[in-house]
């Protein structure tokens, strides 16, 4: 059965177990998902590359729990028809107790996958389609409303057409302008000109997670190929401080469990299925009371950047470099 990406508060999760959400919209896929995760207390990621190489021990995670488990969400990642066989078969036997999610790219008309879930109406079907242009400027007008930052409709345009139809890149940009304007709520065009073209740099995120999972080599690789300027090291440093806080949360949770795979798999908000690896190395490099200190050691470096003339983006550079090693 099909529905529009609108009708999603149509679904009833008691009687509906099994949605495919397609297309390239990964932003507005992302945002779907989470708001179907908030309503189960267990869920389980997986890619379908993953349950095709071990498919007897997917069977087992997904029908594995004890007598007090509720129902389970189970999240299929990079789906596509190859997962049919899988999908007929949790159908056919009728397992309780758990809700299925596949996320796919663009299937095309001919896709067995798709036609499966358009005409069974067990199933249910979602295509999310680029966002129209009025979407994403009431999506980012109401941004800027709520962080009380003055921007004119031209100016909002302008970020809307460096997204390509993905409010996923939308917001990206952002939370950008939201780091930057903890420090500094007058914001000038010129200055979120300049935040929106960093997607022409290596991402400033990469430069700081490879940083906290101590990969010299593609740190300095990130900074030598990059232009970042001066104005861009507030950023920087409010990026870094945002991730040291959610590496501390983590690094506590795996001193607790000693369980690094259950503490990337519990962590709240969810970690992003790309993001898991190198949030594993990060916590591994770092204990709690190392990572409290370098949290003391950024704020310190961003006092300076205030208050001193020195060039701040070489003050932050020499920074990163030395904590990378």
């Amino acid at each position: 059965m099909i529905l529009k990406s609108f009708e999603i508060n149509k679904i009833n999760l008691s009687t509906t177990k099994f949605i495919l959400f397609y297309g390239k919209n990964e932003g507005y896929k992302s945002e779907e998902i989470n708001k179907i995760k908030e309503k189960f207390e267990t869920f389980e990621k997986f890619e379908e590359k993953n349950i095709l190489d071990n498919t007897e021990h997917f069977y087992e995670q997904i029908t594995t729990g004890s007598l007090f488990d509720k129902e389970k969400l189970i999240i299929i990642n990079q789906a596509t028809d190859k997962i049919i066989k899988i999908i007929t078969d949790i159908l056919e036997k009728k397992i309780k107790d758990i809700f299925v999610i596949l996320n796919s790219e663009i299937l095309e008309k001919k896709s067995k996958l798709r036609n499966l879930f358009e005409k069974d109406k067990r199933l249910i079907c979602i295509p999310f389609y680029p966002d129209t242009n009025e979407v994403l400027f009431k999506l980012t007008q109401n941004f800027f409303k709520k962080n009380k930052i003055l921007i004119s409709n031209e100016n909002i345009n302008f970020i809307i057409n460096k997204c390509s139809g993905n409010r996923g890149y939308l917001y990206n940009e952002l939370g950008k302008i939201e780091l930057y304007s903890l420090s500094k709520k007058n914001i000038t065009i010129d200055e979120i000109f300049k935040l929106i073209n960093l997607t022409e740099n290596f991402d400033i995120n990469e430069l700081v997670d490879n940083c906290l999972a101590k990969n010299h080599r593609k740190t300095l690789n990130i900074l030598n190929e990059s232009n970042f300027s001066s104005d861009e090291s507030i950023l920087i440093i409010r990026i870094f401080i945002n991730k040291l806080k959610k590496i501390l949360k983590l690094a506590n949770q795996y001193k607790i469990n000693k369980d690094l795979n259950l503490t990337i798999d519990n962590a709240k908000p969810p970690i992003f299925w790309k993001e898991k690896e190198i949030t594993k190395q990060q916590i591994q490099r770092w204990k709690p009371n190392e990572i409290e200190k370098l949290i003391y050691d950024v704020n310190a470096i961003e006092l300076l950047i205030k208050t001193s003339s020195l060039n701040s983006i070489n003050l932050v550079s020499d920074f990163i470099i030395e904590k990378s090693i």
